[in-house]
């Protein structure tokens, strides 16, 4: 970002307009929003500006204009029509140390002004740093549509009774009471006209000091994050992440993932690699048992999905043995972007009837899984954590009856920046994961199709 997005008190200041025409009563009809003191400075006034000083809503300057009109002002906009008129009072309101914003010359601008969507006290500004201000309406009208024109008289409602679910309502259990508010009947109740039950239905759980069916205990979620960009998260992720109170995240999360979290949840990583344990499996188990037991709501964030080689029985166990409420998010795994990066299908008719996800891993103290023993005519592999066993899936699936041209893919950094596609022969899969440095967890994918033949040795059955 090239600006900051930030909201500015107007209360009990005052904001200058210099200029007498239309590009001036543009700026003022959105001041004229907030409850700012309103100084229009220009030698003349079109009727409108004119009607506002009337009504004792702006206070006109029409003589010489000082650097001491624009001190102490919360920001100013500049907008005379004429060039040079613009540029000498961009020069006084910068000697008065005053933020200003000059029409149609974004090189003059230290504050450009966005789109609103208002449902005051909700107010949702849209920018593009001054690039495209058509996009920016565009979006204002999406946002439009999305929310009820009431909202924003639910949100002042929160606003009076704040107090009183402060002195009511147990430190622990606010922001799931305000969730329910916010994201539950309350507000259906609220858009669709029932004002007053929404208000009863909130007062009466203040009463009760919690929302209704709060539980002591809070919530955790294994989420699956995909496989690296953000746009491939789930709506229900994402859901997820903007509830959380802390999240427990692995090494190959992408930080922008982490981006759409709330900005005031906890984050701890907790990161494993390969012959470290500095974070094992039993210290993440207590770990979010313990966050739960707080009554928060605890996100452990994979890559991929939860539920594909993601230990997520070790955790649900966990949580179920502790009697915490826990759920799976799915993910996009990495098997899937990966084919999706290389425009490939994953099944086919007449080729690929069977989809096997296998793994060169094991844990540890436990031989190395038999990579190949699923493998046969119609089926695709999709081997993950594999690259330093690609060795020993070569020659096992090759003495299964796989020719060694079968062509195979490998997928590294699937759907972020570095991503890279690689393809080779099987019979060459480990001399070029060496050559070209794969490392990690690169997705290994071959299709083994119907047509190709295989050999009938049982003695070659599951050597890998």
């Amino acid at each position: 970002m090239k600006s900051f997005p930030m909201f500015i008190r107007t209360t009990g200041r005052k904001v200058v307009v210099a200029g007498g025409g239309e590009q001036a009563a543009q700026k003022l009809r959105l001041i004229l929003k907030t409850d700012a003191e309103l100084v229009i400075a220009a030698p003349e006034l079109d009727p409108e500006l004119a009607a506002l000083v009337h009504q004792g809503r702006a206070r006109h300057v029409g003589g010489p204009v000082t650097p001491d009109l624009f001190r102490d002002a919360a920001f100013a906009f500049i907008a005379t029509g004429c060039a040079g008129a613009d540029a000498a009072l961009h020069g006084l309101a910068q000697a008065a140390g005053c933020p200003v914003n000059v029409v149609d010359r974004p090189d003059l601008c230290d504050l450009t002004t966005p789109s609103l969507v208002d449902r005051d006290p909700v107010v949702v500004a849209i920018g593009t740093e001054g690039t495209a201000p058509v996009l920016a309406r565009q979006i204002k009208t999406d946002i439009e549509q999305m929310l009820a024109p009431n909202l924003g008289g639910l949100a002042a409602l929160a606003g009076r009774l704040r107090d009183s679910v402060s002195a009511h309502v147990p430190r622990e259990r606010r922001r799931a009471f305000w969730r329910w508010v916010f994201g539950d009947a309350p507000r259906q109740s609220w858009t669709r006209g029932a004002e007053r039950d929404a208000a009863r239905l909130i007062k009466d759980a203040v009463a009760a000091g919690a929302a209704p069916g709060d539980r002591a205990d809070g919530l955790i979620s294994l989420v699956g994050a995909g496989p690296g960009a953000r746009d491939l998260l789930t709506l229900r992720a994402v859901q997820r992440l903007q509830e959380a109170d802390v999240i427990f995240y692995d090494r190959l999360v992408d930080p922008e993932v982490l981006e759409l979290a709330r900005r005031d949840a906890e984050r701890v990583f907790v990161g494993k690699v390969v012959g470290a344990s500095a974070w094992p499996q039993e210290r993440i188990n207590a770990l979010i048992v313990a966050e739960a037991r707080k009554g928060r709501r605890v996100v452990r964030l994979k890559s991929g999905d939860p539920g594909i080689f993601g230990r997520a029985t070790e955790e649900l166990d966990a949580a179920r043995d502790a009697g915490i409420e826990a759920e799976i998010v799915p993910g996009v795994t990495a098997a899937f972007a990966a084919a999706a990066a290389a425009g490939m299908s994953l099944t086919e008719r007449g080729v690929s009837d069977a989809l096997v996800l296998a793994t060169g891993m094991a844990r540890e103290g436990d031989p190395l899984p038999q990579a190949a023993r699923l493998a046969g005519p119609g089926t695709t592999l999709a081997y993950y954590m594999s690259v330093a066993q690609a060795g020993r899936i070569q020659d096992g699936l090759i003495a299964q009856g796989l020719g060694a041209e079968a062509p195979v893919m490998i997928a590294t950094e699937v759907s972020k920046p570095g991503q890279e596609i690689l393809r080779c022969e099987l019979g060459a899969l480990a001399d070029t994961i060496a050559a070209r440095g794969v490392s990690g967890c690169a997705m290994i994918l071959v299709t083994w199709p119907k047509a190709a033949q295989i050999k009938h040795d049982s003695n070659l059955v599951g050597l890998v």
